[in-house]
């Protein structure tokens, strides 16, 4: 009787540490899976005719890098003006590839770095007459490619006449 008891002390035991083991990996997911959607900023929506609302304008979207080596590293800078009278939001920031990274800087403080793979729950605000400043960076040793090349990174915004801006690098990697 006494080893039985033993024994059975023993399975509880177990069954306490694995049920505890499973019931903290179950939280960790479900705090990955759900818990950063919290962090986005409702987006304001408006008709592409109203005389009021944000407007997204871009002097230049396209940058030449030239000739690079895979080692190398380059960064382009464009800038967005909200030239509209609503405040003109920014958000769901990727790229076309993982070798590819964007980050937006707004009076200063810069958004965490998006590609391809990133889950963007990052919205940037800017202020009617306000800008913001685009960095494109390339990483060919990420995903090595000779030849030439040419990746984008896209910031999405509430510009009704702008949904979706695209800057575009391109380069020859030797």
């Amino acid at each position: 009787m006494n080893e039985y008891s033993s024994s059975n002390s023993t399975d509880k035991t177990v069954f306490w540490i694995i049920g505890g083991i499973s019931l903290i990996v179950l939280m960790i997911i479900a705090f990955v899976a759900f818990g950063e959607s919290k962090n986005q900023t409702q987006v304001a929506s408006y008709e592409a005719t109203a005389t009021s609302r944000p407007q997204a304008s871009v002097a230049t979207t396209t940058a030449d890098f030239g000739k690079m080596k895979v080692t190398d590293e380059q960064t382009a800078e464009f800038t967005i003006e909200n030239t509209g009278n609503k405040p003109l939001q920014l958000f769901k920031v990727t790229s076309s590839c993982g070798c590819t990274f964007g980050t937006i800087i707004i009076n200063g403080k810069k958004s965490p770095e998006f590609s391809m793979h990133s889950k963007s729950n990052w919205t940037g605000s800017l202020t009617p007459g306000e800008k913001a400043l685009v960095a494109v960076t390339y990483k060919p040793n990420i995903m090595p490619v000779k030849g030439d090349i040419t990746r984008a990174v896209y910031v999405s915004t509430n510009d009704p006449n702008n949904k979706q801006l695209t800057f575009s690098i391109k380069a020859f990697v030797e």
